[in-house]
Formats: C-alpha cells, sequence, structure tokens
C-alpha cells in the first residue's frame, strides 16, 4: 500500500485549480450556484483553492448580460473566483470589435475567455473569427471551448494558424482519446481539460504519452457533480508531481500574462479550510491507493 501522498511529512502539498466553472443555474436542470457564496461553500468542501469561473447566462441566454452578470456577481469575491467572459467575433457588434472587448476583459480582471462557436453560431475557421483570436492571443488570453462546440479539425487548424494563441479544450468526453494524441502530438498549444475524461486510466495514458504540462484539473462544475472529477485525480495512478502539475500548477501557469499579472496566486484566504503544509500551501485530504 502506497503511503498518504502529498502530506505535510514528505513533499509541498496540493493545491486544486479548478479550469471549468460555471456560475449561475442551468435552464433545464436543478444544478448550478447562484452567487459566489454558493461557488466558495462547495470549492471549500471539496477542497479547490481556486476557479475560472464563467456564467451560464453568456452561454445559453446573451453573451454581453451574461459578461456583465459574471462580473457583478465576482466583483467582491475573494480572488478564489477568476473571471471567464464569452466572446464573439466582431461582425454583429454585439460585444464590440476585438480589440475593444479584449481591453474590457483586462480591465475587468478577465483571465481566460470561453467560446461556444456552436451554440452562438460562429466558426473558428472563418475569416471574421480571425479578428478575434488574433486579439486573444495578442493579449495572452487563453481560449476555453467546450469539444462538443467545434470540431477537432478545426481545433487543430486554429492552433496552427495561430500559433501565439492557447486553445483549451474542455468536456473531451470520454472516447476522444486518438482524437487528443492527434492534436497534442501535432501542436504545441492545446491544452486538455479533464472533468469529463472518463476514460479508465486516460489520464493516466496521456501524461505517460505527452506528459503533464497540457493536462488540467478541471470539474465541469456546477453542471456535475465536483466529486467525480476531484476522486478521479486524487485517487489515480499518476505520482505525486504528475498531480500537483495536473491539478493546479499547468492551470496557473496557462493564466500567467508576463508583466501583466503572475496567474492564479494560489492564495487562499484566512478561511479556506485545508490542511496547511510545511512548505504553506494548503492541501485537500487525499485518499489512500493499493
Amino acid at each position: 500500500m502506497e503511503a498518504e501522498r502529498n502530506g505535510p511529512e514528505n513533499e509541498p502539498g496540493l493545491t486544486l485549480a479548478d479550469a471549468n466553472v460555471l456560475l449561475g443555474r442551468h435552464p433545464h436542470s436543478p444544478t448550478g450556484a447562484d452567487t459566489a457564496a454558493d461557488l466558495l461553500r462547495w470549492m471549500d468542501r471539496f477542497g479547490i483553492a481556486e476557479a475560472v469561473v464563467g456564467h451560464t447566462a453568456s452561454w445559453l441566454h446573451d453573451p454581453a448580460a451574461g459578461n456583465r452578470m459574471l462580473t457583478d456577481a465576482l466583483g467582491t469575491a475573494s480572488g478564489r473566483l477568476r473571471p471567464c467572459w464569452a466572446v464573439l467575433p466582431g461582425g454583429t457588434g454585439e460585444l464590440g470589435e476585438p480589440d475593444e472587448l479584449v481591453a474590457g476583459a483586462l480591465a475587468a480582471g478577465v483571465v481566460a475567455a470561453r467560446g461556444y462557436p456552436a451554440d452562438h453560431g460562429w466558426s473558428l475557421g472563418t475569416p471574421d473569427a480571425t479578428p478575434l483570436l488574433r486579439a486573444l492571443a495578442g493579449a495572452g488570453l487563453p481560449l476555453l471551448l467546450d469539444a462538443e462546440q467545434t470540431s477537432w479539425t478545426e481545433i487543430t487548424a486554429c492552433a496552427t494558424d495561430h500559433p501565439e494563441l492557447r486553445l483549451v479544450v474542455c468536456r473531451t468526453g470520454y472516447r476522444a482519446l486518438r482524437r487528443i494524441a492527434g492534436v497534442l502530438g501535432g501542436t504545441g498549444n492545446v491544452w486538455i481539460e479533464t472533468s469529463t475524461l472518463t476514460t479508465h486510466q486516460g489520464l493516466e495514458w496521456l501524461a505517460g504519452r505527452f506528459g503533464t504540462q497540457r493536462l488540467l484539473f478541471g470539474t465541469g462544475a456546477m453542471l456535475q457533480d465536483p466529486a467525480e472529477a476531484v476522486t478521479r485525480l486524487l485517487l489515480s495512478g499518476l505520482d505525486d508531481t504528475a498531480v500537483r502539475a495536473i491539478g493546479g500548477a499547468n492551470l496557473r501557469r496557462l493564466l500567467t500574462r508576463p508583466g501583466v499579472r503572475a496567474g492564479m496566486s494560489g492564495a487562499c484566504g484566512a478561511n479556506h479550510q485545508h490542511r496547511a503544509t510545511a512548505s504553506g500551501d494548503t492541501e485537500p485530504a487525499r485518499g489512500r491507493r493499493e
């Protein structure tokens, strides 16, 4: 039996950072969190220190209104909740021109953008999207996309055409390992979020073949129970170094914009109920693995 991982008596502990969280109720599901305080309560329950947070209204209602709702909701929250605005190409003017949109996002403390091409009626590969993609790349804002919102072919083409743009593919599902392998092997600027990567030992296989650097822990909350994603990572067959990288270090590194911000800080507030390690980090409870 392996000793408990990341205990204060050995290596520095794990601080989870969630790459994929939505605030707001889903119209066809009882799931969801209404307020920042609700999010912080469930994060404390599952040992999650920080999260990148979008809003269901930006996806399912109106991007402009949803982005405002998100900014208002997180405005008084702790730095543990990092805003992620929905984006659109500039053709319709709904969110302004791309440079204007990105400038406003940075001024509001936004750390990443999220696109919904399928649901919002646009495409990564058409000329009207190019100014948006260039603006995001120039500002150092990663673009998050659910796999079902585009195609793996478009993701690969976008990553190739915009090598400075960092793309994060979320909600990949459990039957996408070959697609993921093709993208990770053929590009250097695509990351994979793990909330629905439930293939048996799929995470271990990807880490073994491609390394851990472009794998990001995410729960998909509150559309699904965060416990599954947390358990799958903490009880995986990965060693402690890999778990710490996927669990938070990779996301913090991804969100770092040199000269602008230091990325996710890992600061967890005086009321953040985690066990402190010898390094000063905080650590959620870890299970044992045989």
